[in-house]
């Protein structure tokens, strides 16, 4: 474990969490929101450039090609309808994908290991897709406090875990994992209660309804951020050269707020929104 390389990860998690929540609270009405769409961008462009380059696929210009031309569409489609819905996103990750099909069967190389390159496109189009959820988010009815509230936690769990391991990275979860289990612990527990904590102050929330969503968004960002470690683990294993190395540790944090997005997004709809 290295701890300056720790501590620099953590601090990335902390800068994307920022970057989010204060862009969802700053984001105006309309194409006022533009700003955030571009800030969402410029995350959705760190999550292509280190996926491509950490699973560096066959036809990798087509993949990043596909997730970058993905990433716009789905910000003009969460920005532009009158209307507040995730459905646009739908149609437009479905088109990323068909995409990323045909760029597979026109390249150069042909179908060599097009299964992969399939299964890459599909990792990066879901991964861009997900950020562009908090753009509808906070269009709705208490969707930017369920942002704050949330990904605050997710943030907190994040940076925690990865500060933790550069002191006590112990127990180790798996002898190729460089992460310890205390660290992920003490990041859910601080990441809820940074939640909770928030939920007594944030108009629609109380502490118990913060902490419980903020307990499914931290475990899930956590979870995400941890499968990432497993997934390069097994890649080493299995004969792979090692990609760059900052590709392959900037997928941790971007990982943990991609699938974080979408499960605010999903609590926020079911439990929040429709009483307001």
């Amino acid at each position: 474990m290295r701890r300056l390389l720790s501590l620099a990860i953590a601090g990335f998690a902390a800068l994307i969490a920022i970057g989010l929540i204060f862009g969802a609270e700053t984001a105006g009405v309309g194409l006022a929101r533009l700003p955030y769409a571009v800030m969402i961008f410029g995350v959705q462009m760190l999550f292509v450039l280190a996926f491509t380059m950490a699973l560096h696929p066959p036809g990798i210009r087509e993949v990043a090609g596909v997730g970058l031309a993905t990433a716009v569409a789905a910000d003009v489609a969460a920005v532009w309808p009158q209307q507040a819905t995730v459905a646009p996103l739908g149609y437009v990750a479905a088109a990323g994908f068909a995409a990323g099909v045909i760029g597979q069967l026109v390249r150069r190389e042909g179908r060599i290991r097009a299964t992969e390159s399939l299964g890459a496109t599909l990792v990066i189009v879901v991964g861009v897709i997900a950020f562009a959820s908090l753009i509808v988010l906070t269009r709705l009815p208490i969707g930017t406090q369920a942002i704050t509230v949330c990904l605050s936690g997710a943030g907190v769990a994040l940076v925690t875990a990865r500060i933790v391991d550069t002191v006590a990275p112990w127990p180790r979860l798996a002898p190729q994992v460089p992460r310890g289990a205390l660290g992920i612990v003490l990041g859910a527990m601080l990441g809820t209660f940074t939640s909770a904590v928030l939920g007594g102050y944030i108009v629609g929330f109380t502490p118990t309804s913060a902490a419980l969503v903020g307990l499914a968004t931290v475990i899930g960002a956590l979870l995400a951020d941890l499968s990432v470690g497993y997934a390069e683990a097994g890649r080493r294993m299995a004969g792979e050269l090692p990609t760059m190395w900052i590709a392959r540790h900037m997928q941790g944090p971007l990982a943990g707020f991609a699938l974080a997005a979408p499960l605010v997004y999903a609590l926020s709809v079911a439990f929040f929104v429709h009483r307001y």
